[in-house]
């Protein structure tokens, strides 16, 4: 049953995939993500209901555009089918819990858990592919994206009755957004303002989930991050100096403190004999 609705959850995941590619392609331009519809880039023909279908339309019409055959980047397929794999995991992540079933109050604060951590996964596409094209990341998805969570996780915890979550919750927020102003104030060139308010919407959801996965997701960003950026300087692709956006190492060190922080940090105080 798990795998039935984690499965569905992922073809719902495509349909949010396919918007995402909207709010990737024109928010950072300023343009409305509602209106006009979809349009072919070089000749201007609208799209059709019918070649808009999720991975499969790009499929059948093998790249290109029905009306005057230009290539369709294949990012807009592989955004749709990442997203899709996304929600797939993230749904199995939350209805596998061990109380996943173990009454109808933790049932249906897990449901509410999930729709916000399906949230922050499609923000989190979002801002990856943002933050890669434009080095920024746009207040108009991370400002909004608090007060969403905020209700979310906090009505999951009423419902699921673990209000003892929104203390972690509001810790790593103020936390994380206060080590990342500290190091935007002391490295302008490195870190921005954009990083300090992402900082605080994931020490937000890594909070909920315990101190555990609030330590590893923090941490993790730092050394997927240095990882990338020594890789980068060895091969010469970037010089020490050279501008790497940091948000989505953000993001993945977050989901990595999301699906194994508590495995990491048990594997990691074992170690020297703590757990």
């Amino acid at each position: 049953m798990v795998g039935v609705l984690a499965g569905l959850t992922g073809v719902f995941g495509s349909l949010i995939g396919s918007f995402l590619n909207v709010v990737i392609f024109r928010l950072p331009a300023g343009r409305s993500i509602v209106a006009p519809p979809s349009a072919c880039g070089t000749c201007g023909a609208r799209i059709r209901p019918w070649d808009n279908v999720p991975v499969l339309s790009w499929l059948l019409l093998r790249g290109k555009c029905r009306d005057c055959a230009a290539a369709i980047s294949v990012r807009y397929p592989l955004v749709e089918l990442g997203t899709a794999v996304f929600f797939a995991i993230v749904a199995w992540w939350i209805l596998s819990a061990p109380d996943a079933t173990s009454s109808s109050a933790k049932t249906s604060g897990l449901m509410v858990a999930l729709v916000a951590y399906l949230y922050l996964a499609a923000v989190s596409v979002a801002l990856a592919l943002i933050d890669m094209d434009t080095h920024t990341l746009p207040n108009r998805i991370i400002l909004p994206a608090y007060v969403v969570g905020a209700v979310l996780l906090t009505g999951s915890s009423l419902l699921g009755g673990t209000p003892e979550r929104l203390l972690p919750s509001l810790i790593g927020a103020v936390a994380l957004f206060i080590v990342y102003l500290l190091l935007a104030l002391a490295y302008p060139g490195g870190m921005g303002l954009g990083d300090v308010k992402l900082a605080g919407l994931l020490g937000m959801y890594l909070g909920w989930l315990g101190w555990a996965p609030l330590s590893v997701g923090a941490f993790s960003a730092f050394v997927l991050g240095g990882l990338f950026s020594l890789g980068l300087v060895v091969t010469r692709r970037a010089t020490r100096k050279s501008g790497i956006p940091f948000g989505p190492w953000m993001l993945a060190g977050a989901w990595l403190g999301i699906f194994l922080g508590g495995t990491i940090a048990a594997w990691y105080l074992s170690l020297f004999g703590l757990a």
